[in-house]
């Protein structure tokens, strides 16, 4: 079961990596698009350290 925790995780980087180029492909662009991407790019980065914590967190209660 945290092996697939783990994979989300990084999943989450692979996704930004994803946004980021995106935001640098379109960033000539009008339309404004590229500014989205790096948004979502942000959100990744959060949703990675918040499941890291979160699967971190719950291997130490199931140590318990």
């Amino acid at each position: 079961m945290m092996k697939v925790f783990r994979f989300f995780e990084y999943a989450y980087l692979a996704i930004m990596c994803f946004f980021i180029y995106q935001a640098y492909v379109e960033w000539g662009d009008k339309g404004g698009k590229s500014v989205l991407y790096l948004f979502f790019a942000a959100a990744a980065v959060f949703m990675f350290f918040f499941k890291r914590n979160f699967r971190k967190r719950f291997e130490a209660n199931n140590k318990n």
